[in-house]
């Protein structure tokens, strides 16, 4: 089968669309990791994402019917500019369904490609099934964004590149980001093929890791739901003709948080000055955790950075998370005596270090509870800083990595709610687009009272919300049916200790 797919990569058409990107040595990530890393920038490609290879390579082999009879394909945004744009050149007609909740900068490069964008759907399945019933109904050739032969080798090309560009010398680890596996099957086929001493390292996003659970599984499994941060790689299932290659082609699976993919954004941008989007940065992400996990020094790794789709807007959220991920931010809950001079008293114990962040409001006239950020140099540094307080005789909460304070109360003024009486607090995703609201509305407001609200758009597809709901125990049963009705992801945040800190 490799045999077949590097002679496949040999012969792929791309180059008449697609160019051949550089392999840049990160030098700061380089000098702070102690190892050579080097960023294969596909981030540079035309439609700015590797998958114009792909694309490409699978309409230049179709048949001159197939042509005529105008391609479609169902795509978050990368394949969908990548067939565009590969229809543009060949002279035939493109139509691109999309999830309605596709980032604003991802239709308009389509359609300025001359593609027909149809919007349909929250996901990126839905838009799928609305593609395929337009194929059955209208005779289109479907160019699938992952899981075709002729795609995958078209990735494959990547591979290609990168032993050509890097020579004879020695490359200890390739780190692939994944979603439905295209890019990760083209490229670890023909390394393993050539050089099989080469570690070939798939890197996904925690909320949506399909390959590392068809890898324990030892068979294809399907998400129960899809995390859409990193929504270049959003893909609830790997692709069957994928998992054929990467069942035995690849050596490990790393899968990698929001906050680690920021930090890697921050450093992609650190050394190349270009924004990658949150699946271009995976692999930097993944090849940190693993350099950190292996303690690595001396050795040649190298990323892919796979593109730089993402909405303007989003980078406030990036930006906001990278201290985080790359541990150089604390957050703590802290209570201090409600009289003069407590706050001066607390940060004379922090010593000299910035606050990046501090929320309080009154509550009671003996004790004040503070929502504090301070920078910091090293995860090491958060523990270090904890036990001291602590020893210190303040009271503290380490929030770091509590999803609820660093997405919604960092960024209010709250208080206890004595009035909100059988209140509990939930934590949901709307798809961001108009009636995601009312939606909402409709299906609990005229149930039960909404007692807290906090939103915030993100420049992602999805908006995060943050509720405090009014639900008598004896709802509970009916109150969770709606909520499983209504259809939007959501986590009960009732136990969650930042609840009972501030918000309660």
């Amino acid at each position: 089968m490799l045999e077949q797919y590097v002679k496949k990569i040999l012969n792929a058409k791309v180059y008449e669309a697609a160019i051949e990107t550089p392999l840049d040595e990160a030098t700061s990530l380089s000098n702070r990791l102690g190892n050579q890393i080097l960023i294969k920038r596909e981030d540079l490609q035309p439609v700015f994402s590797f998958k114009l290879r792909g694309a490409y390579n699978m309409v230049a082999h179709l048949t001159e019917a197939q042509k005529a009879a105008g391609v479609i394909c169902a795509s978050a945004g990368n394949h969908a500019q990548g067939l565009a744009q590969a229809a543009k050149l060949m002279g035939i007609k493109a139509i691109i369904v999309m999830p309605v909740t596709t980032p604003d900068i991802k239709v308009s490069s389509v359609r300025a490609r001359g593609g027909k964008v149809v919007l349909h759907g929250d996901s990126f399945d839905e838009a799928y099934a609305h593609a395929v019933k337009l194929q059955d109904e209208k005779g289109y050739t479907f160019v699938h964004p992952y899981d075709h032969p002729d795609v995958i080798a078209g990735q494959g090309t990547i591979a290609r590149e990168i032993l050509h560009q890097y020579g004879p010398g020695e490359i200890n680890a390739i780190f692939i980001p994944v979603g439905g596996g295209g890019l990760a099957a083209g490229v670890s086929a023909y390394i393993k093929y050539l050089r099989p001493e080469i570690k070939v390292i798939a890197v996904e996003y925690e909320e949506s890791a399909c390959l590392a659970a068809a890898m324990q599984a030892g068979k294809r499994v399907t998400l129960k739901e899809v995390g859409l941060f990193a929504d270049g790689i959003a893909v609830a299932q790997i692709g069957k003709e994928t998992f054929k290659v990467l069942k035995d082609c690849v050596d490990e699976v790393i899968t990698v948080s929001a906050d680690e993919i920021c930090a890697a954004i921050k450093d992609v941008f650190d050394d190349t000055r270009s924004v990658a989007e949150p699946a271009g940065a995976t692999s930097v992400a993944g090849m940190k955790k693993y350099v950190e996990r292996e303690s690595l020094q001396g050795k040649t790794l190298v990323t892919i950075c796979s593109g730089a789709n993402m909405n303007f807007d989003r980078l406030r959220y990036v930006a906001e998370r990278a201290d985080v991920g790359e541990h150089h931010e604390a957050i703590f809950s802290v209570t201090i005596p409600e009289k003069p001079g407590s706050f001066k008293r607390f940060i004379s114990h922090i010593g000299k270090r910035s606050v990046t962040e501090f929320n309080y409001r009154y509550n009671d006239s003996d004790n004040a509870r503070i929502f504090v950020g301070l920078k910091i140099s090293a995860d090491s540094e958060r523990e270090d800083l904890l036990t001291r307080l602590t020893n210190d005789g303040y009271e503290v909460l380490d929030l770091t990595q509590n999803e609820v304070a660093k997405g919604h109360v960092r960024h209010m003024v709250g208080g206890h709610a004595p009035q909100a009486t059988d209140e509990r607090l939930f934590r949901f995703e709307f798809p961001e687009r108009p009636g995601a609201l009312l939606k909402f509305l409709n299906a609990l407001g005229g149930h039960w009272n909404i007692s807290l609200f906090h939103y915030r758009n993100h420049g992602a597809a999805y908006g995060r919300v943050l509720s405090g709901i009014q639900v008598p125990k004896s709802d509970l049963k009916d109150f969770y049916k709606k909520l499983d009705e209504l259809g939007y992801r959501y986590w009960d945040e009732s136990d969650n200790p930042v609840y009972n800190a501030f918000l309660s």
